[in-house]
């Protein structure tokens, strides 16, 4: 069922976002190193499957499968020629699964970092970065997302691209932003959270916040942080599900469901409003963020 985050947001009630997308796609077969949006039109049913579980699971927010889907991405699995046709798939996708119930949820793009440096420290330029950006942004806006979800950034000055490529796309577009702070509460680029929100909160967006990083405890931190500098912002708390560590090479998050509800409830005493959870969390750690924060 349609709806928009401003609706979501004006119940003055905790809005539940989704959870980790590519830790759903790898119980189903998603081979280390294939691109994650080629299934967008290769298995759709399965990531249309994965959006159904989040939103049975009480998810009012679902994120397209796009985190890679900017064209320097997808150039690096050989695919970039087909940005437009992937990113819109995906939405679609998204879309009809959140069309397909009778509770409110609300479709995001996400678009998640080029993988490049921006010049200076790298050789990416501000406008090439912002191109692409605009360029997902479009397919993203066609294939029918109700708002665009700028995600996981560690450099200021590309959430400042990508929200130009959206505005570009879009001048009037919703966005949402949020940034991953990972390395001693800063950013891997040493941008910490308070700074952050200062910056952010001057592009225009619905909402700003914290996402990914080593567990609840240090997103919890920068919550705080960000809520200090200005009560009055929407804030995104969608952490992992605990703090990675590796087993047999293999990536492994710890926190159970009732961990990851706890988290949630904390963060929404802390001040965040839009509250999910990111890379190990699956419909069962969502659902009991959901029933956490319904219980008061």
């Amino acid at each position: 069922m349609r709806t928009t985050l401003h609706t979501l947001l004006e119940s003055g009630q905790p809005v539940i976002a989704d959870g980790a997308m590519g830790t759903m796609l790898f119980a189903r077969g998603l081979e280390r190193g294939e691109c994650p949006e080629l299934w967008n039109v290769d298995r759709p049913a399965d990531v249309r499957a994965i959006h159904e579980a989040y939103i049975a699971a009480g998810a009012q927010i679902v994120l397209t499968n796009t985190f890679g889907g900017s064209r320097a991405r997808l150039d690096a699995h050989g695919v970039g020629d087909r940005t437009a046709e992937l990113n819109t798939a995906a939405a679609q996708v998204a879309r009809a699964a959140a069309d397909a119930v009778d509770q409110p949820v609300v479709v995001a793009g996400s678009m998640g970092p080029t993988g490049q440096m921006l010049a200076p420290m790298g050789t990416l330029s501000f406008e090439d970065a912002a191109s692409m950006f605009e360029e997902q942004a479009r397919a993203l806006i066609a294939g029918g997302v109700d708002v665009l979800w700028i995600e996981t950034m560690s450099d200021l000055e590309e959430v400042r691209a990508a929200a130009a490529g959206a505005r570009r796309a879009d001048k009037a577009f919703p966005l949402v932003t949020t940034m991953s702070f990972d390395t001693h509460g800063r950013t891997m680029m040493g941008v910490k959270p308070g700074a952050a929100l200062e910056a952010l909160r001057d592009l225009g967006v619905v909402a700003v916040g914290s996402n990914c990083g080593k567990g609840p405890d240090e997103l919890e931190a920068s919550i705080v942080a960000m809520q200090a500098v200005d009560p009055a912002v929407v804030l995104v708390a969608k952490a992992n599900a605990g703090v990675p560590r590796m087993v047999d090479g293999e990536t492994v998050y710890d926190a159970a469901p009732d961990v990851m509800a706890a988290y949630a409830v904390r963060a929404r005493d802390k001040g965040a409003r839009i509250i999910g959870a990111c890379c190990g969390s699956t419909p069962d750690h969502i659902r009991a963020i959901a029933q956490a924060l319904a219980a008061g």
